[in-house]
C-alpha cells in the first residue's frame, strides 16, 4: 500500500463516523484539453450506460453468490499471481465488506422496532420496502432468481454487477473484455457514471425505492451520499494496476467525487417531480429538504436573508436539502464560471419556485438538465490537477463565507476535501500530508454529531486548515 493509500485509509476510516452518525473565481480549474471533441461521443456512450438496467431491474435471471464463491473463481483465499483479477473478491466481500451484512442487520431489534412502527404487514427481513435496499432483491418484473440465490447474502456480486445468467460463461471465454461482459449484461461499476447511479439508487433513494421522512421518522438513520468517500469505506475486491487500466481506465477520485455530486442533484429533482415519492398526504417529501431547518430548538433561530445562491425563502419556509448543489456550483465554477452561475440562478429560481414563486416543474429540469450536463462533461474528459489546490481553497472560502450554515453542507464539504487533499498527495503537490490530515480530522471534529453542529466552530477549523492548504506545494 502506497503512501497516497495509507492517507486515504486514514480520511475514510475517519469519514465512516461522519456519515454514520446523527443521523471569487480563482484561475480556472480546466476540464483536460481535448474534451471538446469526445462530448459528441461521451454523451452516446453516457446515454448507453445510462440506459442499462439496474442490477435489480435487469431482464436476466440471478444465479446466487454461490456461483461465483469457488476457489477457482473469486473465492480464493489470497490473490493469484499472473492473473487479470485478485481471484479472492468474494472472500474480501464476505468477511470485510459491510454489504455482505446488509441483510442481517434487517434482523436485529432497531429493525424489528422501525417495522413496528412502520404497521408493516411482515418483519423487516420479509418486508421489500427493506430488501429493495437490504439485499439483492430483484424486481417483480425481472426473471425469477434460480434456486441457489439467497436474499441473506445481502447486497452480493449480482446487486452490483448484475444478474449473472448471461455473462457469466462468456466473461471467462478465451478472448473476452470488458466490453463484451457489458453487452452481455454486466454492470459497468468501473464508470462513474453508471456507479452514481447504482450507489444513488439506495444510498439516496431513486423513483423505485426510497428512504422516506416516515421510515426515518421510525428509527432509519439519516441518509447521506458522497461516491468517492462511499467508495472508499468498503475495501476494495480488485486493484487498479496497468492491467486494469489497459482494460477499464483510471479515473481519480476529485473526477469520481464531482460526478457523483452532480448525479445526486439529479436524482434529487427526479424524486422531488415525482407524483409518489415527492409527496406523502398534504405534506413534501421531506427528506428532501434541509433537515435541520425544523430539526432544532424553536428559541434557535436560523434562518439567515442570503445562502450562497442568492436571496433566502422568507422565514417559515423550509429550503430544499441544497448540500450536493453547493459541491455542483463549486465545481462549475472552476472548470467553467459561466455555466457555474447559471447553475447558482437555477438553483436560486428553483427554491423560489417551491416557496410558490414560479413553475416548480419547468425551474426543477432546468436545474437538472444543468447537472446532468456537467456529469457528462466530466465523463468526458477529467478535471486538470494544475489548480486543484485553487479548488480546494475556493471549497474553504465558501465556508469562511457562510455557505454552509447547515450540517448536510458542512459534511459535504469535509467530505469533498478529503477527496481533493487525497489526489494532491497522490500527485506529490502537498508538503506535509500528515499536518493536512491532523487538520482535516480537526475539520471532521465537529462534525461527529449533526445536533450538536455549532457554523462557528466549523468556521474555525476551516481558517486553520486554510492556512496549512495554502503553504507552498512539494517540488517534485
Amino acid at each position: 500500500m502506497n503512501k497516497g493509500e495509507d492517507l486515504f485509509c486514514s480520511l475514510a476510516c475517519a469519514m465512516r463516523r461522519l456519515c454514520t452518525q446523527g443521523a471569487r473565481k480563482p484561475a480556472g480549474l480546466r476540464l483536460t484539453r481535448g474534451w471538446h471533441g469526445l462530448v459528441a461521443v461521451v454523451v452516446l456512450w453516457a446515454g448507453t450506460v445510462l440506459a442499462q438496467a439496474l442490477p435489480d431491474q435487469a431482464p436476466a435471471q440471478s444465479l446466487g453468490v454461490v456461483t461465483c464463491a469457488s476457489s477457482l473463481c473469486h473465492g480464493s483465499i489470497a490473490g493469484w499471481d499472473g492473473s487479470p483479477v485478485l481471484q479472492n473478491e468474494y472472500i474480501v466481500w464476505s468477511r470485510l465488506d459491510k454489504h455482505a451484512r446488509a441483510y442481517a442487520l434487517l434482523l436485529n431489534e432497531k429493525s424489528r422496532a422501525i417495522a413496528s412502527r412502520l404497521n408493516l404487514p411482515e418483519p423487516a427481513h420479509q418486508s421489500r420496502v427493506c430488501l429493495d435496499c437490504h439485499a439483492h432483491h430483484p424486481a417483480a418484473s425481472a426473471p425469477r432468481p434460480a434456486p441457489a440465490h439467497a436474499v441473506a447474502d445481502g447486497i452480493g456480486c449480482e446487486g452490483c454487477h448484475g444478474p449473472a445468467q448471461r455473462w457469466i460463461a462468456p466473461h471467462t471465454a478465451p478472448g473476452a473484455s470488458h466490453a463484451g461482459n457489458i453487452r452481455n449484461g454486466l454492470y459497468p461499476v468501473d464508470q462513474p457514471l453508471a456507479r452514481a447511479r447504482l450507489c444513488l439508487s439506495c444510498h439516496f433513494g431513486s423513483t423505485d425505492k426510497y428512504v422516506s421522512h416516515r421510515i426515518m421518522a421510525a428509527g432509519h438513520p439519516r441518509m447521506s451520499f458522497e461516491m468517492e468517500t462511499f467508495t472508499h469505506l468498503q475495501p476494495a475486491h480488485f486493484k487498479i494496476d496497468a492491467d486494469y487500466i489497459r482494460r477499464k481506465g483510471n479515473i481519480d477520485g476529485v473526477r469520481i467525487w464531482a460526478i457523483g455530486q452532480a448525479m445526486a442533484v439529479g436524482t434529487q429533482i427526479d424524486i422531488l417531480l415525482d407524483p409518489r415519492r415527492g409527496r406523502d398526504g398534504a405534506f413534501p417529501e421531506l427528506t428532501l429538504f434541509d433537515c435541520h431547518a425544523c430539526h432544532h430548538p424553536m428559541a434557535d433561530t436560523r434562518w439567515k436573508p442570503h445562502t450562497a445562491f442568492g436571496r433566502s425563502v422568507s422565514p417559515g419556509l423550509v429550503r430544499l436539502n441544497d448540500s450536493g448543489m453547493l459541491m455542483v456550483r463549486l465545481m462549475l465554477r472552476q472548470i467553467d464560471p459561466a455555466a457555474g452561475e447559471r447553475f447558482t440562478q437555477a438553483v436560486l429560481q428553483l427554491n423560489q419556485a417551491v416557496a410558490g414563486n414560479g413553475d416548480l416543474r419547468a425551474r426543477a429540469l432546468a436545474l437538472k438538465a444543468l447537472a446532468e450536463d456537467a456529469a457528462r462533461r466530466l465523463a468526458a474528459g477529467g478535471i486538470s490537477h494544475e489548480n486543484l489546490r485553487a479548488m480546494a481553497l475556493a471549497l474553504v472560502d465558501d465556508g469562511l463565507a457562510g455557505a454552509y450554515p447547515d450540517y448536510a453542507g458542512a459534511e459535504q464539504a469535509a467530505m469533498a476535501l478529503g477527496s481533493i487533499v487525497n489526489t494532491l498527495h497522490k500527485l506529490g503537490q502537498l508538503t506535509s500530508a500528515a499536518a493536512l490530515n491532523q487538520g482535516l480530522t480537526q475539520v471532521r471534529a465537529v462534525l461527529q454529531y449533526d445536533e450538536a453542529y455549532k457554523p462557528a466552530e466549523f468556521q474555525d477549523r476551516l481558517r486553520r486548515f486554510r492556512r496549512l492548504l495554502a503553504s507552498p506545494p512539494a517540488t517534485p
